[in-house]
């Protein structure tokens, strides 16, 4: 059963303030609408019809406070006033926080590469004046940005600077709020171990300091932890906590949140009656209070429970009642009919309306797993036609786009295959290479045939209903074009011939990968099949690039483009190409970014030469990928580059420094490469 991003409690969230509000609340104790209208009808008097100052800068800045959670663009507005009367004014501080609530309202409007562009306005100004309040709210700030980017190792760096200049200030909340973030991000770099660390710090702290509600959501983020570790009872031990808790403080959002966690813990117990009887509750919830994400997710877990269930020829109904008292209450019976053909029926149902939800919110994590289910399902019941047709949907999101946040999945990927890439890079530098490579050898010789079944399968369950020798040989040849899309020719041949294919170490290839810096913001204003529709056009144009210079595409992930030009035919001008082909690309997404704007995309390239081993990975559904060191660096090229630019190393820079014309942008931090030289190609 298809298993969801967990959710988690974050508290990493930016505040208007930046750290440090720039006057009192002129109003105390008022919020809202009423807020807002005490702010205009100050504004409006004659003190500040007359009068341009300082005070009516906070005004202003106040007036953009109060609206960015009723309304983000009249927050922008009376944020753009501040800035202007500010930079009139010549006053900095004013000017950094008009900045500061120009990235909350922003941050609002889910426009993350614009919060960042404004939050690191901010940052620059508080650090030119010195406000270390300011400083240490930017850090804030900026790693929450991060952080929804899903580039973890910048969130650390800013949760980390956050946490240390609350310490040096004396701030106990901030304290408090960092030691919390830091757990957090932790946990989505997969280390547990710290991210318990940090989160039992940050427990302890907002029990000390009274903060009720905090402590809770800190508290199911222990358990989520333990989720993750597969620690099943320990995670229902804090998620039943914070259920208490929230029960207590009547908060319907927090326990929506965590009956849902309680939901997909049972579901990997696979205590599915418990599983749908939290499903259900969750749903009841989230519908109450109007959380539709969620409510999708609760619909998509009900469904796949029952999924489960009929695909389980041995399960009783009569043995999957939820009876009594559970843990958050009384609950009614959760029956589950006898039979395999009601349960299929009843994940049908819930996957189709968890379906139906996800996609009038965009929220393609959830449509991806219901087009699973749901092929699944139909395939189950004997509907080949319906299940081809969702398992063609299911491929077309898995293959384009990622999670609800647009997640960088390439930072993600990386960050959890570092360790096996590199490790395989430093052995094919040693004398160990060929040893590596036979093992490799010997484990696709292993896994090839089930590798075919893998790429058969992506044409789908047309197979079932093949009837004639013809209709076979038609289905053949569909397959060995499938397999020439998947693999370079000569891999292809050498797969068909010898039932094998070697890993090869390619000493000389330069490496490219692109990436989609506003993708977010795109994907906000397009529909599910409008923004796969324009991810097609762009990478069948990529591709049609690429070929042009007999490159080889690897493939992509999520938004992201790999490419590699040296292999698996030697290129002796493989930097070249490919920085060529980049041009090409640059240029093409500049052209169709002047037309279509936000429908579309602005491309970031980054290109980096060397060597890397090359072969088929995977059982189920093979691959032919690259890995080693250049791989890694290449990707650090596209992260430090930026929209509309091909930033390039100065490997890739020697070998091309006389074709094309580059600047120097000096060194560098990248993760875990240190400092390295690059080049913009102008």
């Amino acid at each position: 059963m298809k298993q969801f991003p967990k959710v988690v409690f974050v508290v990493l969230v930016a505040l208007a303030s930046a750290g440090q509000s720039l006057a009192q609340n002129p109003v105390p104790g008022k919020r809202g609408q009423e807020l807002i209208d005490s702010l205009l009808k100050e504004l409006k008097s004659d003190k500040y019809v007359k009068k341009e100052d300082t005070d009516k800068v906070t005004i202003l800045g106040n007036l953009s406070f109060a609206y960015y959670p009723i309304n983000p663009n009249e927050g922008l507005k009376y944020a753009q006033q501040s800035l202007d009367l500010s930079t009139k004014l010549g006053w900095d501080r004013g000017i950094a926080f008009a900045y500061t609530r120009m990235g909350v309202s922003y941050q609002f409007k889910s426009d993350y590469p614009k919060a960042l562009e404004y939050y690191l306005k901010a940052d620059t100004m508080f650090n030119k004046i010195g406000y270390k309040k300011g400083i240490a709210g930017s850090a804030r700030n900026l790693g929450t940005i991060y952080y929804y980017l899903s580039d973890y190792p910048k969130a650390l760096t800013c949760a980390l600077k956050h946490l240390k200049m609350s310490e040096e200030l004396d701030d106990k909340y901030g304290i408090a709020l960092a030691t919390n973030s830091v757990g957090i991000i932790y946990m989505n770099l997969k280390d547990d171990a710290k991210a318990l660390e940090y989160f039992i710090k940050a427990l302890k702290m907002n029990q000390d300091q009274g903060n009720t509600y905090v402590a809770a959501g800190i508290t199911g983020n222990i358990g989520s932890v333990y989720e993750e570790q597969g620690d099943y009872p320990k995670a229902l031990e804090y998620y039943f906590k914070v259920l208490k808790i929230s029960q207590e403080l009547g908060d319907k959002n927090l326990e929506a949140m965590f009956t849902g966690n309680v939901c997909e813990t049972y579901s990997k117990q696979k205590n599915y009656a418990m599983a749908i009887a939290y499903g259900m509750k969750a749903l009841q919830m989230d519908d109450a209070i109007g959380a539709t994400n969620n409510a999708a997710f609760a619909l998509t877990y009900i469904g796949n429970a029952y999924l489960a269930i009929a695909e389980d020829p041995g399960t009783e109904g009569s043995k999957l009642q939820v009876k009594g008292e559970m843990q958050t209450g009384k609950y009614n019976e959760a029956a589950i009919p006898a039979g395999k053909t009601a349960r299929l029926q009843l994940a049908i149902q819930y996957l189709k309306r968890g379906l139906d939800t996800a996609t009038k919110i965009h929220s393609l994590e959830v449509m991806q797993p219901c087009y699973e289910g749901l092929a699944k399902a139909y395939q189950l019941s004997g509907n080949y036609k319906l299940a081809m047709e969702n398992f063609q949907n299911f491929n077309a999101i898995k293959d384009s786009v990622f999670s609800k946040d647009n997640e960088k999945k390439l930072v993600q990927t990386e960050m959890q295959n570092d360790y096996d890439r590199q490790h395989l890079a430093d052995s094919m530098k040693t004398a160990e290479r060929e040893k590596v490579s036979a093992l490799q050898l010997q484990r696709q010789r292993s896994y090839t045939f089930m590798g075919i079944a893998g790429a058969l399968l992506l044409l789908g369950f047309s197979f079932f209903m093949l009837r004639n020798n013809k209709l076979l040989g038609k289905e053949k040849k569909r397959s060995d074009d499938l397999l020439l899309n998947i693999l370079p020719d000569e891999v292809a041949s050498e797969l068909k011939t010898t039932g094998s294919s070697a890993a090869r170490h390619y000493e000389d290839v330069t490496v490219l990968f692109t990436d989609f810096v506003n993708f977010t913001k795109a994907g906000e204003k397009m529909s599910p099949q409008a923004l796969i529709d324009e991810l097609h056009t762009c990478f069948k144009t990529f591709d049609e690039i690429t070929a042009r210079y007999n490159i080889e595409k690897i493939k992509t992930i999520g938004d992201a483009y790999l490419a590699v030009a040296g292999l698996p035919l030697p290129d002796a001008r493989h930097a070249e190409h490919i920085v060529r082909a980049a041009i090409e690309i640059n240029n093409f997404m500049d052209s169709r970014y002047a037309i279509l704007g936000d429908k579309t995309f602005e491309v970031r390239i980054g290109i980096h030469s060397g060597s890397v081993v090359a072969g088929i990975v995977g059982v189920k559904k093979f691959a032919y990928d690259i890995w080693g060191d250049t791989v890694n660096t290449a990707a650090r090229m596209e992260q430090n580059s930026e929209a509309g630019k091909i930033n390039i190393s100065q490997t890739t820079y020697e070998l091309v420094k006389d074709k094309f014309d580059c600047v120097y942008r000096g060194e560098i931090d990248a993760k875990n490469k240190g400092m390295l030289k690059m080049y913009y190609v102008v």
